[in-house]
C-alpha cells in the first residue's frame, strides 16, 4: 500500500467492504466484564427481528463493540438500530451510535435488529464487548509492561531459508514473520524531504520490541537508492544508501528480521488504475522497470548478501492485469516482463529479477507477491520463478477493502499457496481505525501458519494509512490495538 496522505488510491482499483468500527478495551484497565441477553421478538419465514441488551459490568467504557458468531451461515444481521452492524460470514460486529457508546458501570444499553435465515435460528452461543468475553461476573486484567520495556534482545536475528513451506533458522526452527511496515523510505526522499518519516533509532525500535514485533518491512525507492537525476543530490546514491543499511543493520542487532522490498519505480504508466501521470518513482507503478530495476536489485542483493537474516522483496504490488487487459496476460507479464500491453515501459519480469539477484551470489530468502495489488495468488503456483536455490516465499496483501477480504476466498486463493511454499501477509490493515478485520484475519493465518505484518507503524491519520500508532514511543491507535493485543499472544 502506498501511504494514501501522498496518494490516494483510485476507487476502480480496489473493491470495497462494509465499514467496521471495533473500539478495544483500555489497556490495562482495573476490571472488566458483562452480561448480555438476546431474544428474538418476532419471526416470519426467511425473517426475524430481534432485541440485545448489554450490561457493562466492569469500569466505565467510553465506547463499545458487540461481537458474536451466529451458529448457521445462513443467519444474517440486516438491518439494525441502537449501534452499527457488520457481518463477516457468521461473525457479526455491532458497534456503539454516537448517542449510546459510553456506558458507566453497571449501565445498560440495547441494541434492535432484522435478520435473515434460512433452515434454523438458533440463539449465539457466546458474546463479547470490547474482546472480553461476557459471562456476567468481572475479571482484572494482568499488568502489562509499559511500551518503554521492551523485552530484552535475545540475539541477533536468525539466518533464514525455505524448507517445504516453512520459513526456518539453520538449526532447523520454523520462524512466522510477526510484525509490522515502517514506512518513509519509498516517498521521503524523492520528495526532498529526508530519508525516511519519523525516527529510525533504538528508542522506535524499542517501543516496536515492547509489542513484541518480529518483523519490520522497510519500504525502498528505486531511484532514491540508485541517485536518479530526479532525486535531490542530498538524499540519494552513498547517502540513501548507507541510512537504508544502517536501519536494517539495526533491525538485526535487536532480534528483527528486516523485509528490504522495491515500493516505488521508475516508468511512465497512465492506463486503468495509474496511481500518477509521472514518469519519476513517485507512485505505485503496475510492474517493475526493465531501465533501473535490475541495477536496483543489484546493488541492493551486493549489500545484504552474506546475511541471510535479511529478506529482499522484490516488488510491492503489481497489477499487470489492468494494464494488459485479463489475469492470463498479466501473469505472463509478471513472470516474464519485456512488452506487456498497455504498459508504456519495458518491464523487468520476476524471472529476470531472481535471477539478477542470484547472479551477485546473494542467498537471501526472496519473496513474490501476486496481481492485484499483491491481493491475488490464484495462479502464483504456476507462474512462480524458478529459483535455483529453491529458496523463494510468497506474500499478498490483504484489506478490507480488498476484492480477497474474507475466509472463502482465503481459502481457495491463500491456503493452497501457504501449503507449498512459505507465506506471509506483508500488509494487512483496515481503513476504519477499527480492527474487527484484521482480527479475523489474523485468526485465519494462525490457523494455516501463516505470518503477517500490520502496515503501518507511523503516526498518520489511521483511516488514510492506515496507521498503527499515535506516537512513535508505541502507543496505539484504535486499529493498531488489534494487531498489539494479537501479538502479545502469538509472537514470542
Amino acid at each position: 500500500m502506498r501511504p494514501r496522505t501522498i496518494c490516494l488510491a483510485a476507487a476502480a482499483v480496489l473493491a470495497t467492504a462494509a465499514t467496521w468500527a471495533l473500539t478495544p478495551p483500555a489497556a490495562n484497565a482495573a476490571t472488566a466484564g458483562c452480561s448480555v441477553s438476546y431474544r428474538v421478538t418476532g419471526s416470519w419465514q426467511g425473517g426475524f427481528q430481534g432485541d440485545i441488551g448489554i450490561t457493562n459490568l466492569g469500569d466505565p467504557l467510553p465506547a463499545w463493540s458487540l461481537g458474536f458468531t451466529f451458529p448457521t451461515s445462513t443467519q444474517k444481521v440486516t438491518q439494525a438500530w441502537g449501534g452499527t452492524a457488520t457481518q463477516t460470514g457468521a461473525q457479526v460486529t455491532i458497534t456503539n451510535a454516537a448517542w449510546n457508546g459510553s456506558l458507566g458501570t453497571n449501565a445498560t444499553t440495547s441494541i434492535g435488529f432484522i435478520g435473515s435465515w434460512s433452515g434454523s435460528n438458533p440463539a449465539p452461543a457466546s458474546f463479547t464487548v470490547n474482546g472480553v468475553t461476557c459471562t456476567g461476573g468481572t475479571t482484572t486484567p494482568p499488568t502489562t509492561p509499559p511500551p518503554s520495556t521492551p523485552p530484552p534482545v535475545a540475539g541477533p536475528a536468525p539466518a533464514l531459508k525455505v524448507s517445504g513451506n516453512k520459513l526456518v533458522t539453520p538449526d532447523g526452527t520454523v520462524v512466522k514473520l510477526y510484525g509490522v511496515n515502517r514506512s518513509g523510505g519509498e516517498f521521503a526522499c524523492i520528495q526532498g524531504n529526508g530519508f525516511w518519516n519519523g525516527p529510525m533509532d533504538q528508542s522506535s525500535i524499542d517501543a516496536m520490541r515492547a509489542w513484541k514485533v518480529r518483523a519490520v518491512r522497510v519500504p525502498l525507492n528505486e531511484e532514491c537508492w540508485l541517485g536518479t537525476p530526479d532525486v535531490p543530490a542530498a538524499y540519494g546514491g552513498a547517502a540513501y544508501q548507507n541510512e537504508v543499511k544502517a536501519y536494517v543493520n539495526l533491525l538485526v542487532r535487536n532480534g528483527i528480521t528486516p523485509i528490504v522490498e522495491m515500493h516505488w519505480n521508475y516508468g511512465l504508466y497512465t492506463g486503468t488504475s495509474s496511481g500518477c501521470s509521472d514518469v519519476k518513482a513517485t507512485c505505485q507503478k503496475p510492474m517493475p522497470d526493465a531501465q533501473y530495476a535490475p541495477a536496483f536489485w543489484t546493488g541492493v542483493a551486493t549489500a545484504f548478501k552474506g546475511n541471510d537474516a535479511v529478506i529482499l522483496d522484490l516488488f510491492n504490488e503489481p497489477y499487470p492485469e489492468r494494464a494488459t487487459g485479463d489475469a492470463t496476460s498479466g501473469w505472463k507479464c509478471w513472470r516474464d516482463g519485456g512488452t506487456c500491453p498497455g504498459i508504456g515501459y519495458q518491464v523487468a519480469g520476476f524471472q529476470g529479477l531472481v535471477d539478477t539477484v542470484r547472479a551477485t551470489g546473494a542467498t537471501n530468502v526472496i519473496m513474490i507477491g501476486g496481481l492485484a495489488y499483491s491481493n491475488d495468488l490464484s495462479q502464483w503456483l504456476t507462474y512462480a520463478p524458478a529459483d535455483p536455490l529453491h529458496n523463494l516465499a510468497a506474500f499478498a496483501h490483504i484489506y478490507n477493502f480488498n476484492s480477497c477480504a474474507n475466509t472463502s476466498c482465503w481459502d481457495s486463493q491463500l491456503a493452497p499457496v501457504a501449503a507449498r511454499v512459505p507465506l506471509t501477509l506483508t500488509e494487512i490493515g483496515e481503513n476504519d481505525c477499527a480492527h474487527g478485520f484484521v482480527d479475523t484475519l489474523m485468526d485465519w493465518a494462525d490457523a494455516h501458519g501463516v505470518g503477517y505484518l500490520g502496515w503501518t507503524w507511523n503516526t498518520w491519520d489511521c483511516s488514510t494509512g492506515p496507521s498503527l500508532i499515535s506516537d512513535y514511543d508505541g502507543t496505539a491507535t484504535a486499529y493498531g490495538q488489534g494487531l498489539k493485543a494479537h501479538l502479545a499472544r502469538v509472537s514470542s
